[in-house]
């Protein structure tokens, strides 16, 4: 299945704030449900791990309301991980309070370089076209210590037959729209390994997670 880019509405808020309301909670359903919020934290404990740290900071990127860092910090607190999370989106009205938040531009992030040991972003990666995938990622090993972490789903026939036979479990009709959208548009593991791996000075790790959700570690500096 080929990808083909589609304007997804919660992208520009179109629709009446009880419609976007709506759509942003069928988003926290989607990532509690099919493993967003189960891949963020494999991700972030590979980098502990790793790194041999129990204390990690970490800025999200796109994050909206912040409920899979808000989420993963919660139980990674119960496991001994202490992670310090900096909330980074376009709007300043699509950011929660329950860390630093920031109103900023992924491409142009307002960060000094290594700022944060992680920079990561969950169901984002695919709205951007390919120039912008390795733009956006090369800007967040600016600001990072230690690793990029890209948390999204994977475009195949299958998902999207099983997104369409999903959609009756959600409220919104912008959910309706953009849930087969993001699928369409999303990369395959090969074209994000195809795009990122001559990156200089990284290494990069991807691996399938549960109902084609895909975890990818851009390591900065890797030993």
């Amino acid at each position: 299945m080929k990808r083909r880019p589609i304007a997804e509405l919660l992208d520009t808020d179109s629709g009446t704030p009880e419609q976007i309301a709506a759509s942003l909670s069928d988003l926290q359903r989607i990532n509690r449900w099919f493993g967003g919020i189960s891949t963020a934290r494999a991700l972030v404990e590979r980098v502990a791990e790793r790194t041999r740290s129990s204390r990690l900071s970490l800025l999200e990127i796109a994050s909206g309301a912040g409920y899979v860092p808000r989420t993963v910090h919660e139980r990674l607190r119960k496991a001994g991980i202490e992670l310090d999370v900096t909330l980074l989106d376009r709007s300043s009205s699509h950011l929660d309070h329950f860390a630093r938040s920031v109103a900023g531009d992924v491409l142009a992030l307002p960060f000094r370089d290594e700022s944060f040991d992680l920079v990561s972003s969950t169901l984002f990666i695919h709205h951007l076209p390919p120039e912008q995938v390795v733009r956006s990622v090369r800007e967040a090993l600016r600001v990072c210590r230690k690793a990029v972490l890209i948390n999204d789903v994977t475009r195949s026939r299958l998902h999207l037959w099983m997104v369409y036979a999903g959609l009756p479990l959600f409220r919104s009709r912008i959910t309706w729209h953009d849930a087969p959208a993001s699928v369409i548009q999303a990369y395959t593991s090969e074209e994000m390994r195809a795009m990122l791996e001559d990156i200089p000075g990284t290494r990069v790790e991807i691996c399938g997670r549960y109902l084609f959700r895909m975890g990818v570690t851009v390591w900065r500096n890797p030993q």
